[in-house]
């Protein structure tokens, strides 16, 4: 059986963003130990009970029709990021470079599709960054917009 070249690869390539998010670990560049706690699915603020955190929720997919039977896919996704601590928004700051770090690292991110072949994402680009600016303190959420062609 051969490798299905007309699917999404949505929750395949959310799953392999989050396990190399999972690596935030405070050590080496990182800033922000995450304890692993990144989750491929969204929580509202108010359902996030462990801090930092980074919930990843995969958006709209469009196609992109090329010649010869080709075709780019891109695929939005959302990451939000909490924090609980006394000076938020200072956190807030370290872990969205550390996550910033983790995509531009990935932007050929290795994922695999449901029958276990591998893929690589072309490129990952961070659209936009948005903060609450000190609104929740000592809560801090940031989001920040991906786009993935593949």
């Amino acid at each position: 059986m051969g490798t299905r070249n007309y699917t999404t690869k949505r929750s395949s390539i959310v799953g392999s963003l989050a396990e190399e998010l999972k690596k935030i670990d405070g050590t080496g560049d990182f800033l922000v130990n995450l304890y692993e706690n990144v989750h491929p699915r969204l929580l509202f603020w108010d359902e996030v009970t462990d801090f930092p955190a980074v919930h990843i929720n995969a958006g709209n997919e469009t196609r992109e029709y090329q010649g010869g039977g080709y075709k780019d896919r891109f695929l939005n996704l959302t990451l939000r990021c909490y924090v609980n601590e006394e000076n938020a928004q200072e956190a807030l700051s370290a872990l969205l470079e550390d996550v910033e770090t983790v995509v531009e690292n990935n932007s050929k991110l290795e994922y695999k599709d449901k029958l276990n072949a591998k893929h690589y994402t072309q490129q990952i680009t961070i659209i936009s960054i948005d903060t609450d600016e000190g609104v929740l303190e000592p809560m801090g959420v940031a989001e920040m917009q991906l786009e993935v062609r593949y």
